[in-house]
């Protein structure tokens, strides 16, 4: 009382330390001075009863959530020391507050801010970017929609919306990313349909790939390089967005039409087939781990339901992706095929609607187009690329035009391709040449 000073006393600060422990933060106000002083006279000395700001609290967090327990002070002294955090993540609000206090304190006691990154995110709203209030009834409660679509649909909303920004919610917005996640999920699901039974025995080396299943693994290479530097910097946007385009665009629409025909009609032991589901769990492999922080539920279903015995898929990391996968040349020709595709799926719907088909198996399509054009088709089945029966390609002129005729061969009862070698086995005068070989395989494998 006399000085101001401050009194220090190991025994004092003991018996405080003990008090509080034992009783909580309040045992300071409500333990008469005389327990703590001991020795000292308790008219000497006044007990500072001013509570301490909040901010300061708030900015001591880090002591006691990130280091180390000390045993002496009652704790297990089991837990280690992740000083300093990683991230610290909350609102835009706190860069003068949460954020602040913890700077200043940290730089005050430990030299340093107690993190490493800070990430600020904008306010969730409703659907027409007002305030969400119980009383006007637009709020979107997050129990609700889990138990309506499940808690990886919350999870794919907050990986889709720009949280650097206020976002929105609602109902017409969680329906676009429900069927995102539909999208997802149907890409994983047909990958387990495909890969059913796929074994080391039947994988194939990159020198044996075809060229689309070159052009997919060229696609996994550079969307592995996008997935882990969206992730590194926290935006979550790109790691979703383009994996999204990858599955709808590059898999379903070219991929997986292209060759279910192989899946369901070459022989087991076929190269073309081999490659295909060499490829597929490649994709498979880095769809479930990419995906795995974003729809963990979704992932972990997956990967335990095609290996049981295989651990968590949140155990997992991110495989590494082979650099001889990146193949630009690849890239470059199935860019100039898909050109020539778009024209000639429109072609093959309008015939469609003309009754000329009934579908694209029934058809023969006739292409013509410059001969730079078709170069990229050097190598491939033009039939094959269009998911026709058959197709001519005719180097002339300065556009692409298609002539679709119809397939005037017969129908192959198991893979429904109209192609002139129908009939030649006699053993089984309904299939094609390739579907009698595979059917043949089938029955001598079968017993």
């Amino acid at each position: 009382r006399q000085t101001g000073q401050p009194l220090h006393d190991d025994e004092v600060d003991a018996r405080i330390l003990k008090a509080v422990t034992e009783g909580g933060a309040d045992a300071w106000f409500e333990t008469p001075d005389a327990d703590f002083l001991g020795s000292h006279d308790p008219a000497r000395y006044e007990k500072v009863e001013d509570i301490l700001d909040v901010w300061f609290d708030s900015g001591c967090t880090h002591a006691f959530t990130l280091e180390a327990r000390d045993p002496a002070h009652g704790y297990s002294g089991d837990r280690p020391s992740h000083w300093p955090a990683n991230l610290y993540l909350e609102g835009s609000d706190q860069h003068r507050g949460w954020f602040q206090s913890n700077l200043l304190e940290g730089s005050g006691t430990r030299g340093r801010a107690p993190y490493e990154a800070v990430l600020t995110h904008g306010f969730t709203q409703d659907e027409n970017g007002e305030k969400m209030s119980k009383s006007r009834g637009n709020t979107t409660d997050p129990a609700v929609v889990i138990k309506e679509s499940g808690a990886d649909i919350l999870r794919l909303w907050v990986a889709l919306v720009d949280y650097a920004e206020d976002q929105r919610i609602g109902k017409q917005i969680l329906q676009t990313t429900v069927d995102a996640y539909r999208k997802l999920r149907n890409t994983v699901r047909y990958l387990l349909g495909a890969l059913a039974d796929f074994d080391e025995a039947e994988r194939l080396p990159l020198d044996q790939m075809p060229p689309l299943e070159r052009f997919i693994l060229h696609r996994l290479w550079e969307l592995d390089g996008q997935v882990r530097h969206a992730y590194r910097d926290y935006r979550f946007q790109d790691v979703v967005r383009p994996v999204l385009e990858f599955c709808s665009g590059d898999l379903s629409a070219l991929y997986f039409d292209i060759r279910k025909d192989s899946l369901y009609c070459d022989r087991p032991d076929a190269l073309r087939r081999r490659a295909a589901r060499t490829v597929m769990d490649a994709v498979f492999e880095r769809l479930t781990a990419w995906l795995s922080p974003l729809t963990p539920f979704t992932m972990e279903e997956a990967w335990t339901t095609r290996f049981p015995e295989g651990g968590s898929n949140c155990d997992r990391v991110i495989p590494e992706t082979p650099a001889e996968w990146r193949n630009e040349a690849e890239a470059e020709r199935w860019a100039k095929v898909e050109t020539v595709l778009e024209i000639v799926n429109e072609a093959l719907e309008a015939a469609r609607r003309d009754k000329i088909i009934g579908g694209a198996l029934d058809a023969w399509p006739v292409v013509t187009g410059p001969a730079e054009g078709f170069a990229a088709f050097d190598g491939l089945d033009a039939a094959e690329v269009f998911r026709t029966s058959g197709a001519e390609m005719v180097a002339g002129g300065d556009a692409v035009t298609v002539e679709v005729r119809p397939a005037e061969h017969a129908k192959c009862a198991r893979s429904w391709r109209r192609v002139p070698d129908v009939g030649s086995d006699p053993a089984y005068p309904e299939l094609s040449a390739r579907d009698a070989d595979a059917v043949r395989a089938w029955d001598a494998a079968r017993g």
